[in-house]
C-alpha cells in the first residue's frame, strides 16, 4: 500500500476536523455517560454480549 501524504512535511503529525470541533470528545462522553458505544463495532460487541446473555442466562 502507498504512503498518504499528511502535507505537514512531519511523520505522524495530522490533522483532524473532527477533533479540532470537539466532536469526538462529545462522542467519548456521551458515550462514557449512557454506557453505549459510538462506534460500530462497539455496538455490535454489547449488542451480541446482551443477546448471548439473554439466550444462556447468564
Amino acid at each position: 500500500m502507498a504512503k498518504r501524504s499528511n502535507g505537514t512535511g512531519i511523520p505522524g503529525l495530522t490533522f483532524s476536523w473532527k477533533r479540532a470541533l470537539g466532536i469526538t470528545q462529545a462522542k467519548q462522553n456521551v458515550a462514557r455517560r449512557t454506557g453505549v458505544p459510538t462506534s460500530k463495532a462497539g455496538l455490535e460487541r454489547k449488542i451480541g454480549k446482551m443477546l448471548l446473555d439473554a439466550l444462556f442466562k447468564k
